[in-house]
């Protein structure tokens, strides 16, 4: 197993790398266009973008994704380099506790359509991954042991009567002319079970069920093929999963829809070379971030009204150069453009720009005036090396405003739990449990800076 963070350390690989980037590069390549495995400018690029190739070395270095990859029998572990220390060797149930850190804050992402979740971890996996296929294939054989997703599709059949409309056309060609008069060609509405939602959950497990390694995980998904079986077999994109939408009598369905979109928009499995599987499953760090701040907010405190990435508002008269903050945060008395800023902040006493880039500050100063707030804030995440948050403050005086006064301030949030490193995993908590105190923690440390100058 290999663990890397981004942007931090490098591992030896042993092998040849040339075959590790042809997949990479395949998966680039392949990648949904429409999701945020790319900005505009990474469209232009075909090389892949997830790892850092040293040749001289054989070495890897991780770029700003994190999840994990199986390669001819290696696990690459892609982590944040939020909890990333020097010399520091990570047992197992320390990796273990990180990705359970994804996993949180990934439950409150939108965007990415996390799907929500109430179960506990199950059996001891050292895979944030295995933890995903765990959690979709509990809920969705539970649910299909109760209740099958049927809906009305239309379908051609041949019947010894008529039943909704004749296709005559094909009647006349297929049987009337073969002497098969007494069969009847009709086009009706069925109320089937083999429809696109299932055909999507079908292929979803038999990916899922090649990908993992958890006897545990294949136990359920094949409880889920067998329940399916009547379903054709088809292939699936992100894209269809995205079109479907349920009545409220099939409300549960959406949590199985959600996990489905989540696995189609960010998991390539596919045979490579002699039938050998590999798989990947990568998410860009920044981009969780930034989601789950708004989410947590969005969620968690009913105060504050949040509006993710503000496009309505042009640096330019002519609105060429759009400018769109991370948040617009909203309470009684004022308004706040807030910016995520995934990136290590080391706030020394003596840094005279208190942990802010000179860029940051550039950007969260235009903010302010085009969008005509006094206040701007910056929010960080903590680390393990930095989990006590100074906070800081800029004063900027706009000199064509008649000196008004804007105020950016910078701030770590306490999303990691420290103290989760050092316990051994519990497979029967709730993943909730575990980041009870840190939800409650980050839910104050937000409030009081949205509302301390009130």
């Amino acid at each position: 197993m290999i663990n890397l963070f981004e942007y931090q350390n490098k591992v030896e690989f042993e092998g040849s790398t040339s075959k590790l980037e042809g997949f990479l590069d395949e998966i680039w390549n392949k990648r949904e266009k429409n999701s945020f495995y790319s900005d505009s400018d990474d469209d232009k690029i075909e090389s892949q973008r997830f790892i850092q190739f040293l040749r001289n070395s054989n070495e890897l270095k991780s770029n700003k994704y994190v999840g994990v990859i199986h390669f001819q029998g290696k696990k690459i572990n892609l982590l944040p380099k939020i909890f990333f220390e020097n010399e520091r060797k990570y047992s197992i149930d320390e990796i273990n506790q990180i990705q359970n850190h994804i996993l949180w804050w990934l439950s409150y992402c939108r965007k990415i359509k996390f799907p929500s979740y109430n179960a506990s971890l199950g059996s001891s996996k050292n895979d944030f991954f295995e933890v995903l296929i765990y959690l979709f294939s509990k809920y969705t054989r539970q649910l299909l042991n109760s209740s099958i997703y049927k809906q009305y599709e239309e379908v051609q059949r041949e019947l010894p009567f008529i039943k909704g409309r004749l296709d005559s056309k094909t009647y006349i060609k297929e049987n009337l002319s073969k002497g098969k008069w007494h069969k009847l060609n009709c086009i009706y509405d069925a109320f089937v079970l083999d429809n696109e939602f299932n055909k999507i959950i079908k292929y979803v497990t038999n990916l899922l069920f090649n990908a993992t390694s958890s006897q545990d995980n294949k136990k359920y998904l094949r409880e889920i093929l067998f329940i399916l079986d009547e379903v054709a077999d088809s292939r699936a994109t992100a894209e269809q999963c995205s079109r479907i939408q349920f009545n409220p009598m099939f409300g549960e369905f959406i949590t199985v829809r959600d996990y489905c979109y989540l696995f189609l928009n960010n998991s390539i499995s596919f045979n490579y070379k002699n039938d050998l599987n590999l798989f990947a499953f990568l998410l860009p760090m920044e981009y969780v971030f930034e989601d789950f701040i708004f989410g947590f907010i969005d969620k968690e405190i009913e105060s504050i009204s949040a509006k993710s990435q503000r496009s309505d508002v042009y640096l330019d008269e002519n609105k060429i150069f759009n400018m769109k903050p991370d948040l617009w945060l909203k309470t009684n008395n004022k308004s706040v453009i807030a910016d995520t800023k995934y990136k290590v902040v080391y706030s020394e006493e003596n840094d005279p720009k208190k942990g802010v880039s000179q860029n940051d500050l550039y950007q969260m100063t235009a903010y302010a005036i085009r969008f005509n707030v006094d206040e701007v804030i910056l929010f960080y995440p903590n680390t393990i090396r930095e989990n006590q948050d100074r906070g800081s403050e800029i004063k900027v005086n706009d000199k064509l405003a008649n000196n008004r006064e804007i105020m950016i301030k910078a701030y770590q949030l306490p999303i990691i739990n420290i103290q989760l490193l050092n316990q051994k995993l519990n497979t029967n908590t709730d993943l909730s449990e575990l980041f009870k105190e840190t939800k409650s923690e980050l839910k104050e440390h937000i409030e009081k800076i949205i509302y301390q100058n009130n």
